[in-house]
This record gives C-alpha cells, sequence and structure tokens, in this order.
C-alpha cells in the first residue's frame, strides 16, 4: 500500500526526520507512519496502518477543523498550526503540524500528508490560554481552563465521574471529551438520557429484558450497559432515576453485574461510568429521593460545569462559533456580531445557559435582514429588551414579536394546552387560534 504513495527512496528520507510523519489516501486510512510518530506517541505503526487517521493522531483537530479536510476544501498548504494530540497512555501532547496534499502525475489529490513535532516550550496550561477549542468545548475562562485541565489529568483513569451544572451548560460535551481522552477512546460511548423513559422501559433500557417479561417484550434484547462493555456508559439527568433503578445502577458500580428484566441468569461487564446532573443531589439525599450511597459511588471524580452567566468572556467566541455553523447550515454570508448586539448578548442573564444562546443565535440568524453582519433588531425579542437600531423595525412590529415570543414561550411550558395558557393570558381560546393561524401564514 505504501509504494503507491511513496518511493523506497522517499521513505527513506521520512524515516530520517526527527519530526514525526504520517500519510493517508483520499478516504483518510493511514498507508504510512514514520519512526518519529510512533516515538511521540508511543502507537507503533502496526497498530494503525490501514484504519482511519483519528485513531493515531486522536487530536482535537479531529473534533474542530481536521487539517486534511482543510487542505483540500482551500487547496493551500497548513503550516505551524498549533494542535494537540494524545499519546499511547492517553497523555495530551502540544504539537506543531503541517498539512499538505499528496497529487499523482495528472495533479489530481490521492492523499494528504501531516508532519509534526512536539511543542517542548507549551505546556498543557500555556495552551488551553491560547486556544479557546479543547475537544468540540469551547472557552478560555478560568473556570473552563480548570475543566480541561481535569479532563487532562483523568485521561489514564477508569474512576467513575460525575458532572453537575445547570441545563444547558454542555456537560454531555463534558462527558464526551473525557471519553475521547480516555483509555476506553477506541470503544463505544453510549449515551442514556435517565429523564426520557419511565422507569420499566428505562430498566430495559440499561440493562435488557428477556422475552415475555413484560407487555411489551416481544423478544429478548440486549441493554446498553452489556453495548457498553469495555467502553464507556454516559448517564444524563441521573436525578431523575427512581430509587429501585438506583439500587440496580448500585450493584453495578459495586460489583460489575446485573440481571436483564425477567431473567435470573448473573452477567458481568465492565463499564466506566460517567453520570450528569443538573439537581443538588445532596438536597435529594435529604429528601430521600436519592440513595446517599449511590451517590458516593459516582461522585469519585466530581467536575462542576459552571453557567454561562459566571463565564461571560466565552460568550464572544460562543457566538462566534455559532455564527459560523448557521452561515454554512442556511448559506449566508454573515461573517460578524454587531458591537450593539455583542453587548445585549453580554448584558443577558442567560438561564438557558450556551443551548439558549445558541438558539437566539440562530433565531437571529434567520430573522436577520442584513447580509454582513448580525445586528441587534434581529435577536429574540426577550433578549434585545425592545431595542431598536439603525436598521429599522417598526416598534409595533417589535411588540407584537414580543407578544408572540411570549405566547410560543407559555404554549411549550404548558405542553401546548392553549385553554391553560388563554387563562393565564386573560384572553380568549379562540385569540390563541388567530395568532397561530396568522403566524403560520408569515
Amino acid at each position: 500500500m505504501e509504494n503507491s504513495f511513496l518511493t523506497e527512496h522517499s521513505i527513506g528520507i521520512l524515516e530520517s526526520l526527527p519530526e514525526g510523519v504520517y500519510v493517508v489516501d483520499k478516504e483518510f486510512h493511514i498507508v504510512y507512519v514514520n519512526k518519529a510518530a510512533s516515538a511521540i506517541t508511543g502507537i507503533s505503526r502496526d497498530e494503525v496502518i490501514g484504519k482511519i487517521c483519528r485513531s493515531f493522531c486522536r487530536s482535537e483537530r479531529c473534533e474542530i477543523g481536521c487539517p486534511i479536510t482543510e487542505v483540500l476544501r482551500s487547496n493551500k498548504n497548513i503550516l505551524d498550526l498549533e494542535s494537540t494530540l494524545q499519546s499511547n497512555d492517553g497523555t495530551i501532547i502540544p504539537i506543531t503540524l503541517n498539512a499538505s496534499l499528496l497529487k499523482n502525475a495528472k495533479d489530481e489529490p490521492v492523499g494528504g500528508i501531516i508532519s509534526f513535532r512536539r511543542n517542548f516550550k507549551t505546556d498543557f496550561e500555556d495552551y488551553l490560554i491560547r486556544h479557546p477549542h479543547f475537544y468540540g468545548i469551547i472557552g478560555k475562562s478560568e473556570p473552563m481552563k480548570n475543566i480541561f485541565k481535569s479532563i487532562e489529568q483523568i485521561a489514564v483513569s477508569d474512576a467513575t465521574v460525575l458532572i453537575f451544572g445547570e441545563t444547558g451548560t454542555g456537560k454531555e460535551l463534558i462527558a464526551d471529551a473525557i471519553h475521547k481522552t480516555s483509555k476506553r477512546r477506541e470503544q463505544l460511548f453510549i449515551k442514556v438520557n435517565c429523564a426520557a423513559l419511565p422507569d420499566t422501559l428505562l430498566g430495559s433500557e440499561l440493562f435488557g429484558h428477556v422475552k415475555g417479561s413484560f407487555t411489551d417484550a416481544m423478544k429478548d434484547r440486549i441493554g446498553r450497559f452489556e453495548i457498553a462493555d469495555g467502553g464507556t456508559i454516559f448517564l444524563d439527568e441521573i436525578g431523575e432515576m427512581s430509587l429501585s433503578m438506583q439500587n440496580q445502577l448500585l450493584r453495578i458500580l459495586q460489583e460489575g453485574t446485573f440481571e436483564r428484566i425477567g431473567e435470573s441468569v448473573t452477567r458481568k461487564v465492565n463499564v466506566r461510568v460517567i453520570a450528569a446532573t443538573n439537581k443538588n443531589l445532596v438536597n435529594e439525599i435529604f429528601n430521600h429521593r436519592f440513595r446517599q450511597d449511590l451517590y458516593y459511588r459516582l461522585n469519585v471524580i466530581p467536575i462542576m460545569v459552571p453557567p454561562l452567566r459566571e463565564r461571560k468572556e466565552d460568550i464572544p467566541l460562543l457566538a462566534e462559533h455559532f455564527l459560523k455553523k448557521f452561515a454554512q447550515r442556511y448559506n449566508k454570508q454573515i461573517q460578524s456580531i454587531s458591537p450593539q448586539a455583542l453587548d445585549i448578548l453580554l448584558r443577558y442573564e442567560w438561564n438557558g445557559n450556551i443551548r439558549e444562546l445558541e438558539n437566539a443565535i440562530e433565531y437571529a440568524f434567520v430573522r436577520s435582514k442584513r447580509t454582513d453582519v448580525l445586528c441587534e433588531c434581529s435577536l429574540p425579542p426577550h433578549i434585545q429588551n425592545l431595542e431598536r437600531c439603525e436598521e429599522h423595525k417598526d416598534i409595533k412590529d417589535i411588540e407584537e414579536d414580543h407578544k408572540t415570543e411570549k405566547l410560543l414561550s407559555l404554549l411549550r411550558q404548558n405542553n401546548w394546552n392553549k385553554t391553560k395558557v388563554a387563562r393565564l393570558l386573560g384572553i380568549d381560546r379562540s385569540t390563541i387560534h388567530r395568532r397561530l393561524k396568522d403566524l403560520d401564514q408569515k
């Protein structure tokens, strides 16, 4: 496979280089790794030849912008790009890399080549100061840098992690980064939302069941813990789990064993558990809704994710990220946010955290009449607080938008019960029907 890309002479040259080098084909399969690359990462070439390149480099760039993909898109080489990769034991290594296309005699791309060197002048903390991205997580505030360092420090551990944070703070992204930097990164990462299913179905989802064990059990089913054997399972909203389910989870954490619903066969698994909650579990324990012994089993490594209002310096970075995301999705060339709009974003409290910010940017993107900059008049009415901008908009239109936003918010909060919402607003139910009909016709 190597000979189709590299001659014996060129391989000899690459083997003599002090920089790490690896070569991929058009499908991103690794076809060559030099000795220096293996020495830096601790990963032998035999382990990765023929595999997708991310199995070797394990770089944060795999999440936020693959260099080879960027080279293919722009047809320009990448030089001296600072990034990280992971060694075989999970250590995160700051590097500087170059990326280029490989072309055949017809000047057609046939693959790519990346060279990298260890950045000895940059330790992990210095790297975080200069880079706002970490495995898809965005932030350069001190609380976020502390989280990134915690993730790096526990990379070699299989200890259980409990992530605390309000709704919308990005707890799932934190869990994802923990898995991607762990020893189990090549194994499955299974996610389960404990609040999304009733008790019986959650038990079946986690532990599996046998045919006939309950009404809808039409055949045997393997649970998520069995599927995740050898890997990691993420239990989101763990505070919503019933006490009976907590008992079964405690058994897995203590003994690594469980039984499928309706079966007496004891099964054993080796799964790392990462859990997350937006509740105060100490209060839940006090009110007899959460087991204290389970709390201590889960809370081996606690990670507190701060709300967005406590790390407002990250808002410009997040807004810029969402701007690029929606520019691609909606094929609009809006490249920046006006200073007035950014000021409003910085002053708002963001009780819905990053998720609310993302929704606000998307709303503004869809509603914006401008094609160059996102101005404050396109932000959701409840955020812009009826402020006007040079882009104009009749104040009556703004007030009408505000009423519509309030109506839709109440409907969502009350499961679209129009009678209840009409009573809350002090209007006729027919008025709600008319407003929704008018909204559909816009």
